[in-house]
């Protein structure tokens, strides 16, 4: 268990202190570490995304059980990573305080005796110590204090839900290929195999629990695709048309440009600025027998990729604060500064006014990102329709979706094209 949470402490601090990305830190820690079992993993990506999800709680109990100032960091981590599994796992409380006094002989010997005071502390005074770090806002929703207050500002009652929905597990959505049969008929399929599951929307079915892919039938096959339900109505939003030419700005990882084409047989063209992460789309389209042109390029630099054809439909999904999938990566609470979101909105405009050139006369423009803040969402959508003749917002049966059992949080907005 040492060796899992040195590797833990190592990834929590190169996200916190140096910004680095959850899911490029903790693979680069598994590629070095290919003699790990399986089950070895799974628990080093538990204690990682665990300890990140919950991290201000545990940093805000960390501060009523230190009386001193830590000055070897290493240390602080590993104490922030224990008190998670203290706090949030099945390993015996006793295995978890003796491993993280090995582990702390290893980083600074000096500090042994304090990591096993602290621990045991907290095991005794749990239940007073965790309401205590309540009384501080980080302590009570594990969010930055920014956060939690634009959350309360936008969304009053509302706000604490979504707060508490994002410091939950994610749901594991499928969206059902429908060139290869319907959710009726793969539900029946995952019933056979022993995988609870359910429909939560058209093409969508939410599993009881969490498998790897090489566990769901037909998936190599093109069968199914791992997609969230909130993220899956944007291709049915975009109310595409067999023939139609259509663009996905900001495409990678592909799961919206291949849901496009299952939905019809469209002249598809999927751009993204980052070359690897087109290769994404590539493997997906590969996977479910789709083609589509792919391009690499920015979408607010339009004048270095397009041909000069207008789309018909294009689908701008846009980069953003990713506010409404923090769930799934929790470094992004403690990475994100309120000052971004004003600049992820000047830039969501810009890739806006670009690509709105593109758009065919009547043509539909679909707005997505997947913020829960209205600066990035319908602020941008009201900026520039007053910006832009001719633009016309459509009304939809949803717009901000905010996070919950079911989805991610999402917002969608629709742009017609009038003259």
């Amino acid at each position: 268990m040492h060796n899992i949470q040195l590797a833990a402490t190592q990834i929590v601090q190169q996200v916190m202190e140096d910004g680095r990305n959850l899911n490029q830190v903790l693979d680069e820690s598994l590629r070095r570490k290919s003699v790990w079992t399986p089950s070895q993993r799974a628990a080093l990506q538990d204690l990682s995304y665990g300890t990140l999800r919950f991290y201000g709680q545990l940093n805000a109990v960390l501060d009523l059980l230190l009386h001193k100032h830590m000055t070897d960091h290493r240390i602080t981590y590993l104490l922030l990573v224990s008190l998670y599994q203290l706090q949030y796992s099945r390993a015996a409380q006793h295995a978890v305080v003796d491993h993280a006094v090995r582990s702390a002989d290893i980083l600074n010997p000096k500090i042994r005796g304090l990591v096993n005071a602290i621990l045991r502390n907290f095991l005794r005074n749990q239940n007073e110590v965790l309401e205590q770090a309540a009384l501080k806002p980080e302590g009570r929703y594990s969010h930055p204090v920014w956060w939690i207050d634009e959350l309360k500002s936008q969304y009053g009652e509302r706000a604490q839900a979504v707060l508490e929905t994002g410091n939950g597990h994610p749901p594991m959505t499928l969206r059902v290929n429908s060139r290869r049969g319907t959710t009726a008929d793969y539900l029946a399929t995952l019933s056979g195999q022993g995988i609870p599951a359910r429909l939560i929307a058209p093409d969508a079915i939410q599993l009881d629990k969490a498998v790897s892919v090489d566990k769901l039938p037909g998936f190599f096959d093109g069968r199914i695709s791992v997609q969230d339900a909130g993220a899956q109505y944007a291709a049915t939003l975009l109310d595409v048309a067999p023939g139609m030419r259509v663009l996905d700005a900001c495409a990678a990882p592909g799961g919206k440009t291949a849901h496009i084409l299952e939905l019809a047989d469209v002249d598809m063209v999927a751009l993204d600025k980052d070359e690897k992460r087109l290769q994404r789309v590539a493997e997906n389209l590969q996977r479910l027998e789709l083609s589509a042109t792919l391009l690499t390029g920015d979408a607010a630099d339009t004048a270095s990729w397009w041909d000069g054809k207008p789309f018909e439909r294009i689908l701008a999904d846009v980069p953003c604060s990713a506010t409404g999938v923090v769930r799934r990566h929790p470094d992004i609470k403690w990475l994100r500064r309120k000052k971004d979101i004003a600049s992820f909105a000047a830039q969501q405009l810009d890739i806006l006014h670009a690509l709105w050139a593109l758009l065919a006369q009547d043509g539909k423009l679909l707005y997505a990102t997947c913020s829960v803040f209205k600066q990035e969402n319908q602020d941008v959508i009201d900026q520039f329709a007053a910006m832009t003749p001719g633009a016309q917002q459509l009304s939809l049966p949803l717009a901000q979706l905010l996070p919950s059992d079911e989805h991610d949080g999402f917002f969608y907005a629709i742009l017609q094209k009038t003259h």
